[in-house]
């Protein structure tokens, strides 16, 4: 298979949609290495295809928030440590955390996509964090960030607020 149709059958993988697929599932599937992969997302990056990274991995970009869901921004602040016990609010009360954003003091705004919707899911973004040993976004801010959450209902959203504040993370002044 030539370059060019091996991104067009990337591309067409994504476009089905049922989750973020891996560049080493992607690779496997079509018998190339890892790193063929990551050059044909960048190349189908840079040809303004809206391919994002997750911690899972590849997904094309679309409306962040489930069929009837709303969007809301919840501000927290905790440690390494409690990456797990934060997700674990979330999704144990029927939200989902879309992403994380620091306010960087060189770069501006930085995110990070997460598409964590379930504690399967939580454990392994902190299993890949634990492995690779990169320091999550919030080390560059003393802790503080943003997550913007994907809920069924403001109920869902308002159970979260409560569920964090308990566990001190909620970012209040």
């Amino acid at each position: 298979m030539n370059p060019s149709d091996r991104r067009e059958q990337i591309l067409e993988r994504l476009k089905r949609g049922g989750g973020p697929v891996s560049a080493g599932a992607l690779a496997k599937w079509l018998k190339v290495s890892r790193q063929v992969i990551v050059g044909d997302i960048a190349l189908l990056r840079a040809a303004n295809q809206p391919i994002t990274a997750t911690p899972r991995g590849y997904l094309l970009e679309s409306a962040d928030a489930r069929p009837g869901e709303m969007i809301r921004t919840v501000a927290c602040r905790h440690n390494r440590e409690s990456i797990a016990r934060e997700l674990y609010a979330v999704v144990d009360n029927g939200c989902g955390a879309l992403d994380v954003i620091v306010e960087h003091a060189v770069y501006g705004q930085i995110s990070g996509r997460l598409q964590v919707f379930s504690r399967y899911d939580v454990d392994s973004f902190v299993r890949k964090l634990d492995k690779s040993r990169a320091l999550p976004l919030c080390n560059l801010t003393g802790g503080v960030h943003l997550h913007t959450l994907s809920c069924p209902n403001e109920d869902a959203y308002r159970r979260v607020l409560e569920k964090l504040k308990r566990e001190k993370i909620l970012f209040e002044h």
